[in-house]
């Protein structure tokens, strides 16, 4: 049975599906809000997310401002794990990450779960 204190949101896409990020932020804000810890995965174009600057987009008229959502989970302690082969196929600068955000690949991810989770994929 999930570990139900923990939640890991696997989130594939960035900026090009602004609604799936949204909608992955909005969770993952919620379940911090629910007293989880909440880790989300960041593979493909999501990598972008843990740099600076970058999670700034409006999804849809009457979504709230993606930055908004992301300042929202930075600030109630979510993390963003960075996965590292995505991250470096990108060639992108890995010094200058976000404050909740590292590089962590399926070994790392297996060790934050423990023993469960509740995942949500987007």
């Amino acid at each position: 049975m999930a570990n139900n204190k923990k939640v890991v949101i696997n989130l594939a896409t960035g900026l090009e599906d602004t609604e799936r990020v949204t909608v992955a932020f909005l969770v993952g804000g919620a379940a911090l809000e629910q007293g989880k810890q909440v880790a989300m995965f960041l593979t493909k174009e999501a990598v972008r997310l843990g740099l600076p600057g970058y999670a700034e987009a409006v999804a849809c008229d009457g979504c709230p401002p993606l930055s908004q959502l992301f300042q929202q989970y930075m600030d109630g302690g979510g993390e963003l794990l960075v996965c590292p082969i995505c991250f470096k196929a990108r060639k992108l600068d890995e010094g200058s990450f976000v404050s909740n955000a590292r590089l962590a690949g399926a070994t790392p991810l297996w060790e934050w779960i423990g023993e469960g989770a509740t995942v949500f994929s987007y």
